[in-house]
């Protein structure tokens, strides 16, 4: 990372690298690997499963995960913290992620969008 100072201003901002998430896909001069964005979509399923197993667990609500129907709100917390630790894994691992640029966003939006539906549809069964 590089340090500027933005002129009549004594502070000091850092600039990120060539190889930093932060910087943009273009700057870079390289495509993302066709198998960044399936793993992309993929971390945007997860996160988007992870999201109600843990929020209906902190809230302490009994809800459906593989194991039991319905679980308890530990074992969603943890279910919930599983998926998204998975999720960020694959977002931090398999190719950068760039948020913003069409390929990235459009896959992760898609993967969150399909998954959502989904989900809907099986927690909506249970419902009834």
């Amino acid at each position: 990372m590089r340090e500027r100072a933005f002129p009549g201003s004594s502070c000091r901002h850092h600039i990120a690298g060539p190889h930093s998430p932060l910087t943009p896909l273009a700057a870079t001069d390289k495509a993302l690997p066709w198998i960044a964005y399936i793993a992309h979509f993929i971390a945007a399923a997860f996160l988007t499963n992870g999201i109600p197993h843990f929020v209906n667990g902190v809230g302490g609500r009994r809800f459906r995960t593989p194991f039991a129907m319905p679980s308890s709100p530990t074992a969603n917390v943890v279910w919930g913290w599983a998926n998204i630790l998975i999720a960020f894994l694959l977002f931090a691992n398999i190719g950068p992620l760039y948020i913003g640029t069409p390929g990235d966003t459009i896959f992760v939006a898609a993967g969150m969008l399909v998954t959502g539906i989904l989900l809907a549809r099986i927690f909506g069964g249970d419902a009834n």
